[in-house]
């Protein structure tokens, strides 16, 4: 399955990769700071592999690290007997063990060697090591959530723990002072590295990952991390900006949170590794956090036993940790969405209603009458006080016809990409570039994306004068009533892997977010062409908007931190905010756009857990050995007469794949619901359907004479699905009381078209 949607992706890769370049995955920075000097597999011919192992229940009864010590010492004889060169022991060979959530280790073998480990008793499954990337102030006010470093709301909040598996953290920023917090909470059993990083109450524990070792320095080197965290759990910090662009109040979701660092991502062409993502998911579990965020993936879906981040998410879903990962940057491709397991929220980037633009003028002085606005993140101090410059078309912008070049003074005039090296040694004042994109980004150089239309005026001022002459302004903000709508970069549905799940699940503010910034990298990331060192900077992707959802599900956790996983899930899924209609509908959104308020008290949840989570891999048609790989034992078999569906997961939003436009079909879902406001609550079903599509619910009503009691109902979706324009028919369900909204999006697509 995710073989075919590799194939599949692989042939839209040329079309992709502008985008990919512009998307703020583009958080990945060229950068060459200093780091461990080894990286990833050996220079002879061995591999990293992940092996999962049985669960040694020999050792569950022994202290962490007597028991740590026994399970590195049962991986170390099981490598022992097979390894093909002598000179090197199966303690070198082993790079990770994990020992604490997950069963396991991670060891460069050969392919033999492989082969072999294979067929030994306990071992249940064997991965060849990924590489993964990461998928890169207003927007909290935009999501209505109030703003307050209030002494009172930070007790409140001070239990809540989120693990932050990225780039790594700036301790020193603002963002992340821990005045008025007390000490850790009794349950935190994590560590701080000590040396050149210091934790306080904050910031209470960092490990960094790196070619087996958990000790490397968890200092971000390149901004994603330390923009991730302050989104997420930021304190609030006033007047912050990027060189005076979007200035106001940087803050995150819950400011009393305490957040817990795991470093697993390093610059090119390290990235992150499947073996380190794996070991910070161990550590985080069974260091006591509630919440895991990782804004990272890979460019297409995996089989679930394949991913390591949904086997991860899987063991923390176990122990009662949410899950928060970003869709991807690879839209507006259908079938492009990533991170798409059921136990994990995937989330999805809208705009904000505040859009950065950068203002053209076209002419001299006063008679500069004609202007443009384009996309751009331009915050240079040269640029609010040059005089016009002189336009120049150079016929291409690539290295070739740049290179070796001088347009000291003018504007370039571009109708492709700029090499921003390149660029910057023609000594020109500012590019503008064709680029039709609906999010600014920052250059190392000032460069302003203008649409077709806009440039076909530019180029038509500029053959209409002898003297062209145009200034390029510094960005500034304008405000977006459109908003939210769904970004071009962010990744759409249909899930490749279960097309009876909506991935993504929910979307939230991922373009032109103002967050924290790490002095070790700069602005555009290109130290070698840009010298721009600032505390705060502007990055969009759906990395931006997956630290709003973490945010938004600790803010959940501090009122109810009972709550499982799925729970949270269905309190953000079913009180979300309808968003602009895009074509792709479901698929690009979700249910809407992160609610936080409203999911605090959603009324009813969708609750599952991991019984739940193995009939639907079960119904999935996975095998003994991919079971044994999510669970950890091979003891968790499907049963032979077992009849579920995909369909019946009990999820808070529900995928109706049908064979084709224009041919009937018939499908019913189980449902059931868990109440979770006050005894006595009575709540009735409004359907919302699409012509041809015939929506019943049975029963209509549920009375519920207690407060976390379940019933059960049958939702049926019938009908003829129309051509009509659209990629499918969106429908909805809504149970209310009178009070609580909750909202389950149904959407209806053929299957024929996503496989």
């Amino acid at each position: 399955m995710a073989a075919m949607a590799r194939r599949s992706l692989l042939l839209l890769l040329a079309a992709l990769i502008i985008g990919v370049l512009f998307s703020h995955a583009s958080a990945i920075h060229t950068l060459e700071p200093t780091r461990p000097d080894a990286a990833g597999d050996g220079a002879d011919d061995t591999k990293v592999y992940i092996v999962f192992t049985e669960r040694q229940p020999a050792t569950a009864e022994l202290p962490e690290l007597e028991a740590s010590a026994a399970i590195s010492s049962f991986h170390h004889n099981m490598l022992s007997d097979l390894l093909d060169d002598s000179s090197s022991s199966a303690h070198d060979r082993v790079v990770y063990h994990y020992s604490r959530s997950l069963h396991g280790f991670a060891a460069r073998l050969t392919e033999d060697e492989k082969n072999r480990l294979a067929g030994k008793d306990g071992v249940l499954s064997i991965h060849e090591r990924v590489v993964y990337w990461p998928h890169t102030t207003r927007s909290w006010n935009f999501l209505d959530l109030p703003q307050h470093n209030d002494p009172s709301r930070l007790q409140f909040e001070k239990d809540v723990i989120i693990g932050m598996v990225d780039t790594g953290v700036w301790p020193e920023s603002e963002s992340f002072s821990d005045a008025g917090l007390p000490p850790p909470p009794a349950k935190w059993k994590g560590v701080c590295p000590g040396g050149n990083f210091t934790c306080n109450n904050k910031i209470i524990g960092a490990r960094g990952y790196f070619n087996g070792t958990r000790t490397a320095s968890p200092l971000d080197e390149e901004g994603h991390g330390t923009h991730t965290a302050s989104t997420a759990a930021g304190r609030a910090v006033a007047g912050a900006s990027l060189g005076g662009v979007a200035r106001g109040t940087a803050r995150g979701a819950v400011p009393g949170a305490r957040l817990a660092v795991y470093k697993v991502c390093w610059p090119q062409p390290e990235g992150c590794g499947s073996d380190s993502i794996l070991a910070a998911f161990d550590d985080a579990i069974a260091d006591g956090v509630d919440v895991i965020s990782a804004s990272l993936g890979n460019n297409y879906p995996e089989d679930y036993p394949e991913d390591p981040l949904a086997v991860g998410a899987f063991h923390a879903m176990r122990r009662g940790v949410v899950t928060s990962l970003s869709a991807g940057n690879s839209g507006p491709t259908a079938g492009s969405v990533t991170n798409v397991a059921p136990w994990a929220v995937s989330v999805a980037a809208v705009t904000t209603d505040r859009k950065i633009v950068s203002e053209i003028v076209l002419g001299l002085g006063n008679d500069g009458k004609r202007f443009v606005v384009g996309n751009a993140v331009t915050a240079f101090p040269h640029l609010g006080k040059q005089q016009p410059s002189l336009l120049v078309d150079p016929g291409s912008c690539g290295v070739e016809d740049l290179e070796g070049r001088t347009y000291k003074g003018a504007v370039l005039l571009c109708r492709d990409g700029v090499n921003q090296a390149t660029f910057k040694a023609t000594d020109a004042d500012a590019a503008i570039i064709l680029m039709e994109t609906d999010t600014a980004f920052s250059f190392a150089i000032p460069a302003v994306f203008v649409t077709k239309e806009q440039y076909d005026d530019i180029l038509d001022f500029y053959n209409s004068t002898r003297l062209p002459m145009v200034t390029v302004k510094n960005s500034e903000t304008v405000m977006d009533k459109d908003a939210p709508s769904v970004a071009s970069f962010s990744s759409r549905g249909p899930n490749r892997i279960t097309h009876g799940i909506i991935k993504p699940d929910i979307s939230a503010p991922g373009v032109d977010i103002l967050a924290a910034w790490t002095p070790l990298s700069t602005v555009s990331g290109l130290d070698k062409v840009d010298d721009r060192h600032v505390p705060y900077n502007i990055i969009s992707g759906t990395s931006m908007a997956c630290p709003h959802v973490t945010g938004a599900a600790a803010y959940v956790k501090s009122v109810h931190p009972d709550w499982s996983p799925a729970a949270v899930l269905s309190a953000l899924v079913t009180t979300a905010t309808p968003v602009t209609a895009a074509p792709e509908a479901e698929f690009a959104h979700g249910a809407g756009q992160v609610n936080p308020l409203g999911a605090r008290y959603p009324g009813l949840v969708y609750d599952a857990g991991e019984a739940d989570y193995i009939a639907f891999l079960c119904a999935q048609g996975y095998n003994a050995s991919q079971l044994a790989t999510m669970t950890g034992s091979s003891s968790a078999a499907c049963p032979k007469d077992q009849k579920n569906a995909v369909g019946d997961l009990n999820y808070p939003s529900i995928a109706v794949p049908v064979i084709n436009y224009g041919v009937p079909f018939t499908a019913e879902f189980p449902r059931r619901v868990t109440n979770v406001g006050p005894s006595g609550s009575v709540y009735r079903a409004k359907v919302t359907s699409a012509p041809g599509i015939k929506i019943t619910v049975a029963p209509e009503e549920l009375a519920f004479s207690a407060s976390n009691q379940t019933l059960g109902f049958k939702v049926s979706v019938s009908g003829v699905l129309s051509v009509n324009g659209t990629l499918g028919a969106s429908a909805s369900l809504v149970w209310s009381d009178g009070r609580h909204v909750v909202r389950s999006p149904i959407f209806v697509f053929p299957h024929k078209h996503v496989s």
